[in-house]
C-alpha cells in the first residue's frame, strides 16, 4: 500500500503539473486575438475492485489519475472594435482559411492587412483564402458584381485586390422626362445629365415653344433638344427638333423627337405615353424631372467586407461592386482540429475535412455573419484560469506531501524490521 501511495501521489503531480499548463498557457493568451483555450479532462489510472462487505467502503481501488484529453474551449471570445476594414471577425461557427507554403490552416483569427504584392494576408504573412469575383482586368473594373459565388472548397484561391482600380465610364443611352408643361403659351425647359463616350457628364436640354396656331383638340408643342457642355453653354455637340402631341385630357398621343448625339454616343429621348411620362395639363403645377442611365467613370475609395464576406469596391463616382469573397470554413468536429500554433488549425481524421454550408438550391454559402472593424479577442476566462489555478496548486502540494507522508511511513517500517 505504500508503494501505491508513491504511484498515486506521483501520478497527482503529473496531472496536475499539465492542468497548471493548460491554463498558464490560455492566461498568457488572453490578450491574444483569435485564440481558442483548451481545457483538461483528468481520468482514473488503473482501477482494481476490492473485496468488501462493508456498505461504507469504495468497491474500487486506483493508484491515481491521469491527463484523459484537452478539448478545445467552444466559447467566443469578446469582440474588439478596431480602426482597419480589414480587421473581421466572424459571428457564430467557423473559421477563416489561410495558407503559408503548405496545406491551408484555419483560424478564428481576422487581422488581416495588404501586403506589398496587393495580397490579403495575416500578420504573419499567410495568405487569406477565398474566391476571387473574375472582374478585374489591369487595374479596370470589367463587370459590376452584386455577389460573387463562393467556389467549392478546394477551388480557393489566395485574394489579391488592387490598390488601384478604375470603374470605367458607360455612356448615357436613354434619357426618360417626366413633367407638366401645362397648355399656356410660355416656353417650358427640362434637362437630364447624359454622360459621353469619354465619362464626362454633358446637359441634355427640351425647350418646348406652344405651336401657333392650335389645331383641337388637344396641344401640340414643337421641342427642341440640345446636348452642350455642362460648364460651358456655348459648346454644342447636337441639336435635334421635333413635334410634340398632346390630346384633351392632357395626355402624350405622340413625339417626332427620338434620338440626338451626345458627343458620339446616340441617346434615346423617352418622352413616355399617355399619362407615364410628360403631359400638357392645365389645372396642375409646373413640374419637370429626368432619370438617365449611364455612368461616369470613377477611381477606387476604399474596400469593404458585408456580413455575407463579399468584399466591395466603392469607387469615387458612387458605384460599388463585389470583387470576391472570403471563405468561411466549416468542419464536423471543431474539437478534432490539430493546434499548429496559438491561433492556427489544421483539419485531422477527428475533424473530418473542411466543408462549406449550401443553401436550399446547393450553392456553397458562408453560413454566418462576418463583420469587419471588429476583431475577436481571446476566450481565456482570467477569473476561471486563477480559480483554477489555485485548485491544481492545492492539488499539487496535497500529492506532494502524500509522497513525503509514504516516505516517512517506509522508514519506519524499514526502521520496525530493524
Amino acid at each position: 500500500m505504500m508503494t501505491q501511495a508513491f504511484y498515486t501521489g506521483i501520478s497527482g503531480l503529473q496531472t496536475s503539473s499539465s492542468g497548471i499548463n493548460i491554463i498558464s498557457d490560455n492566461l498568457a493568451n488572453i490578450n491574444t486575438v483569435g485564440y481558442r483555450g483548451n481545457s483538461y479532462e483528468f481520468s482514473s489510472l488503473y482501477e482494481d475492485a476490492l473485496s468488501t462487505t462493508s456498505s461504507y467502503a469504495s468497491d474500487t481501488i486506483g493508484i491515481g489519475a491521469t491527463l484523459q484529453a484537452t478539448p478545445m474551449t467552444q466559447s467566443t471570445g469578446s469582440y474588439i472594435l478596431t480602426d482597419r476594414s480589414t480587421d473581421l471577425a466572424i459571428f457564430g461557427d467557423g473559421w477563416f482559411g489561410v495558407q503559408g507554403e503548405g496545406d491551408p490552416l484555419y483560424t478564428r483569427d481576422g487581422a488581416f492587412t495588404f501586403d506589398s504584392n496587393d495580397d490579403l494576408v495575416t500578420t504573419d504573412g499567410y495568405h487569406v483564402l477565398g474566391t476571387m469575383g473574375g472582374n478585374i482586368d489591369g487595374g479596370v473594373l470589367t463587370s459590376q458584381l452584386a455577389e460573387v459565388p463562393l467556389a467549392d472548397v478546394g477551388a480557393q484561391e489566395k485574394l489579391r485586390f488592387p490598390k488601384t482600380l478604375t470603374y470605367p465610364a458607360e455612356p448615357t443611352t436613354t434619357a426618360q422626362f417626366i413633367g407638366n408643361v401645362g397648355t399656356i403659351s410660355e416656353v417650358r425647359t427640362m434637362s437630364a445629365s447624359v454622360v459621353d463616350p469619354n465619362g464626362t457628364k454633358n446637359e441634355l436640354k427640351l425647350q418646348y415653344t406652344l405651336i401657333d396656331p392650335q389645331t383641337p383638340p388637344g396641344t401640340q408643342w414643337n421641342v427642341t433638344a440640345t446636348t452642350q457642355d455642362i460648364n460651358d453653354d456655348t459648346i454644342i455637340y447636337d441639336t435635334q427638333t421635333g413635334v410634340v402631341t398632346f390630346d384633351e385630357s392632357g395626355a402624350l398621343i405622340s413625339s417626332t423627337l427620338t434620338t440626338i448625339d451626345n458627343n458620339g454616343a446616340p441617346v434615346a429621348i423617352d418622352l413616355g405615353t399617355g399619362f407615364d411620362g410628360v403631359v400638357a395639363i392645365s389645372n396642375i403645377d409646373i413640374t419637370a424631372s429626368s432619370l438617365a442611365n449611364g455612368t461616369i467613370g470613377g477611381e477606387l475609395y476604399g474596400y469593404d467586407i458585408n456580413k455575407n464576406g463579399e468584399v466591395i469596391a466603392t469607387f469615387t463616382n458612387g458605384m460599388q461592386s463585389s470583387v470576391g469573397k472570403i471563405a468561411v470554413y466549416h468542419f464536423q468536429n471543431d474539437q478534432g482540429l490539430n493546434r499548429i500554433s496559438g491561433t492556427k488549425f489544421a483539419a485531422s481524421s477527428n475533424s473530418g475535412t473542411a466543408r462549406f454550408y449550401q443553401d436550399t438550391n446547393g450553392q456553397n454559402i458562408v453560413g454566418t455573419d462576418i463583420t469587419n472593424y471588429k476583431l475577436e479577442g481571446s476566450n481565456a476566462d482570467m477569473t476561471y484560469g486563477l480559480t483554477e489555478l489555485i485548485i491544481l496548486q492545492r492539488s499539487y502540494d496535497a500529492n506532494s506531501k502524500s509522497i513525503t507522508t509514504a516516505d516517512e511511513m517506509m522508514k519506519k517500517a524499514l526502521d520496525m524490521d530493524a
